[in-house]
């Protein structure tokens, strides 16, 4: 039993609910069950890349978007590289393992984005255990060039916990130097990221749905969170009528802490701290030379809740997580 985490969180959601949380071997990677429901799968593999895919909720419904892997109706069809819950970025080294081939829209290009396109590529799981209060999935990945090349490794840590009104996801990850020195580019597209349910979506471009609203630990509201350096930011909205909301803390051992935000009104949801000066120019450059043999440490929880920001407690989630070691 954590009780690290259990004392914490029950100060900042109530008290913790004990589930029996399982983890199963998938021909896709591994199925997270709670008390015998899907919770979740890791994906090893999703065009370039590792994801969770589908994520529900605490009412029952998905929480991230189905779409490039399902066509669910009524949900937005752009940007086919946002799938669900991923980590990756657009310049390493050069090499983009942001896009897919199916994000270029343009026939004519297609052949010279995809020479750029990187690979995250699983190798192994380290761990994969379930218990009464948790789970945790440990898995490997090495960034391979479209030539071939590695460029580093990561090893994520992912641990799966259930609360009232609210299913929780800690995503630890620690990306390697291994091969030699890595450039990390100031992008906007980056870097760990959620593509949320098209209902809660502050853009509602067909008027739908009744519109959602993002809100950060700065007070910054909506289009206004974006780009803006903040410990925390929630995105809630209606999913199947009811309310509900995604929140993604960033701890304060995490790299560049606190992280700038590429959160959009449209839906994609992201912490990146890289992009700082294609956010804003007046920004100092957010370029990062990592040495080889240099780890970079990125730490994030993600809260599933049912109600806003407010009604599940988020300010005070925050300040039970930011005095965690990690």
């Amino acid at each position: 039993m954590n009780i690290r985490f259990l004392l914490p969180l029950a100060l900042a959601l109530s008290a913790p609910v004990f589930a029996d949380i399982t983890i199963e071997k998938s021909a896709a990677g591994a199925v997270v069950k709670i008390d015998g429901q899907l919770f979740t799968e890791y994906v090893t593999l999703s065009e370039n890349k590792p994801i969770l895919w589908p994520i529900i909720g605490p009412t029952g419904q998905k929480m991230t978007r189905d779409y490039p892997m399902l066509t669910t109706e009524g949900e937005t069809h752009d940007h086919p590289h946002h799938r669900s819950f991923w980590f990756t970025h657009m310049e390493v080294n050069g090499w983009n393992f942001w896009a897919e081939k199916a994000s270029v829209s343009d026939p004519k290009k297609v052949s010279a984005a995809a020479a750029k396109i990187g690979l995250t590529k699983h190798r192994d799981f380290v761990k994969m255990e379930g218990g009464k209060d948790s789970a945790v999935i440990i898995a490997t990945n090495d960034w391979i060039a479209p030539d071939g090349s590695k460029q580093l490794e990561d090893q994520r840590t992912i641990t799966f916990r259930t609360a009232p009104g609210a299913r929780i996801i800690d995503f630890d990850i620690d990306l390697k130097a291994t091969e030699g020195p890595v450039e990390w580019g100031d992008n906007k597209d980056g870097t760990f990221g959620v593509r949320i349910p098209s209902s809660m979506d502050v853009k509602q471009k067909e008027g739908k749905f009744e519109p959602g609203h993002i809100i950060s630990s700065e007070g910054l509201k909506d289009v206004d969170a974006w780009g803006k350096p903040a410990k925390w930011v929630d995105y809630y909205g209606k999913v199947a009528g009811e309310q509900v909301g995604i929140a993604i803390l960033n701890h304060p051992t995490s790299f560049r802490y606190p992280t700038t935000w590429h959160v959009r009104d449209y839906g994609l949801f992201c912490a990146n701290p890289f992009g700082l000066q294609d956010f804003n120019k007046s920004n100092p450059e957010g370029k990062h030379l990592q040495a080889k043999g240099e780890t970079l440490k990125f730490r994030y929880r993600v809260i599933f809740h049912t109600g806003d920001d407010k009604a599940a407690k988020i300010a005070e989630a925050f300040a039970a997580y930011e005095k965690e070691a990690k």
